[in-house]
């Protein structure tokens, strides 16, 4: 039983440190491109519909893994879809 637990441990350690870059890069790019053009963080949050408590996560918590609904929210505010919003992500740093 350990044994499987270990193999599945070091077979899901990447997978997790891959998503938690992604994390981070969902979040830089909501940063830099939106909230940073924003008057404040308040009325991003508000523009939003989103809590300004996670406006600052997103600056600023390394670990912050952002709900599907939060960008779901941003995305809509902003007018554009999930799948262009991952394109633009995926031309920018990747």
């Amino acid at each position: 039983m350990f044994g499987q637990l270990s193999e599945l441990i070091q077979v899901l350690t990447p997978y997790f440190a891959l998503m938690e870059r992604v994390n981070r890069l969902i979040c830089k790019y909501i940063s830099e491109e939106w909230i940073s053009k924003s008057k404040s963080k308040n009325a991003f949050a508000l523009d939003h519909n989103i809590d300004e408590k996670t406006v600052r996560r997103i600056i600023s918590d390394k670990k912050y893994a952002m709900q599907i609904e939060t960008l779901n929210k941003i995305c809509e505010a902003q007018n554009i879809k999930l799948s262009e919003f991952f394109k633009k992500v995926e031309d920018k740093y990747l």
